[in-house]
């Protein structure tokens, strides 16, 4: 296939990195790439053209840099992905603003605000019939006089991400568990105090490791329906205060029941482009309950081009090629890391889930995105080591040492 099109993706993290490499893989062809920041996985990558611009995730900045390089390339169809919920968001509310040659594969600005806010979020997957942990609103006006309906301990996290992250505080974490009132009142005022206004949501802890944990990535058609859904069986995740609850280790999973239901929820609001869930299993009454969507890929996403179905190739065929895809729900077993085997193997406890890794290693059905063979730069190879090894210290640090 001749190259028609180029990639311009948004961030400088695994996500942008493993969108890239997606693209490279499928097409040999170079991402052009803008992030904040020369730093990360990209950072001396041969495997895309990245730029590093301070200012990329503002409105102004992003716009004109989308403009000048369409500009540059009208003779190209440009697929343009944000690997940021700040990135995402730009895209979206300026979809109208773009040039004719941009594809811009998400959904109105509208629909968007409505999803990444978890108060509005868990109120569609109550009309959809999805479950999610037992949940209480709180706003800043309620102060310390409310009442919860449920016991301690609790899972504390804003409603809205994005305003969230533009009040850094000392203390701030990405998601945090309170064992008692008094830890959720000072955790609450932390937050308020910094000058965030939106609405927090106080959950009912629930019980189990991360290996309770799933996550379902999806692809929805330009015509609203899923071509692609891959379950995600978490078996570890990292424990920073930063980094809390992303993804280290994912197996492979299938669960058609459970895909089904997300499916639904996903056409009945005509969904376009990928999309993202955060599912915990809760042994107490043996449900599926879903934290939170993503709307665009999850930062793992390469667990999914590494089982076989590469999501740039959806994004290619269904817009580049004008292709109809076929709908296809991944049920082979494979193996994403992030972290070196020695710490998947200390710190993920149940026996049966080491068995499965142990067979996945040695039948080679395993990737860690992050080394990848036509990206194989000496300077960005010894970064790379170091940041693994980084892990053990990490772990050791806030899990302590296991086995």
């Amino acid at each position: 296939m001749s190259q028609n099109f180029i990639p311009l993706l948004f961030a400088g993290d695994i996500n942008v990195y493993s969108v890239a490499r997606a693209f490279h893989e499928q097409y040999n062809i170079k991402a052009e790439v803008f992030g904040k920041y020369n730093t990360g996985p990209c950072q001396d990558s041969r495997i895309m053209n990245y730029t590093a611009n301070p200012k990329a995730d503002q409105q102004d900045t992003f716009l004109d840099i989308v403009v000048q390089f369409s500009e540059k390339n009208k003779d190209k169809k440009i697929i343009l992905l944000g690997c940021g919920d700040s990135y995402v968001q730009l895209i979206s509310q300026n979809k109208d603003k773009l040039p004719e040659n941009i594809i811009a594969p998400y959904i109105h600005i509208d629909m968007m605000n409505d999803l990444i806010h978890k108060e509005k979020f868990y109120a569609m997957c109550e009309k959809n019939g999805v479950d999610y942990p037992d949940t209480f609103v709180h706003r800043r006006e309620i102060g310390h006089d409310f009442e919860l309906p449920f016991a301690s301990p609790y899972i504390i996290k804003p409603s809205n991400g994005i305003e969230y992250w533009r009040h850094p505080f000392t203390s701030q974490k990405k998601v945090y568990k309170a064992d008692t009132r008094s830890e959720l009142e000072t955790i609450l005022d932390d937050i308020y105090q910094s000058g965030y206004h939106d609405s927090i949501i106080i959950q009912n802890f629930i019980p189990g490791d991360d290996t309770y944990m799933r996550v379902l990535t999806n692809y929805s058609d330009q015509y609203g329906k899923v071509k692609l859904m891959a379950l995600g069986h978490v078996l570890l995740e990292e424990h920073t205060p930063h980094g809390i609850g992303n993804h280290a280790v994912i197996m492979m999973e299938h669960n058609q029941e459970l895909e089904e239901k997300f499916k639904k929820l996903l056409e009945d609001m005509n969904y376009i482009g990928f999309s993202n869930f955060d599912i915990k299993y809760d042994q107490r009454d043996g449900k599926f309950k879903a934290f939170e969507i993503n709307t665009r890929q999850g930062r793992s996403n390469f667990y999914v081009t590494g089982a076989g179905e590469n999501i740039a190739k959806y994004v290619v065929e269904d817009y580049i090629e004008q292709k109809p895809l076929e709908f296809k729900t991944i049920t082979n077993k494979s193996l994403w890391l992030v972290v070196p085997k020695g710490v998947a193997f200390q710190y993920i406890k149940p026996e049966e889930y080491r068995k499965e890794m142990r067979a996945l290693f040695q039948s080679g059905n395993y990737v860690n995105p992050l080394f990848y063979q036509k990206d194989k730069g000496i300077i960005r190879r010894l970064r790379l080591l170091k940041s693994q090894f980084g892990h053990y210290v990490k772990y050791k640090k806030y899990l302590g040492k296991k086995r």
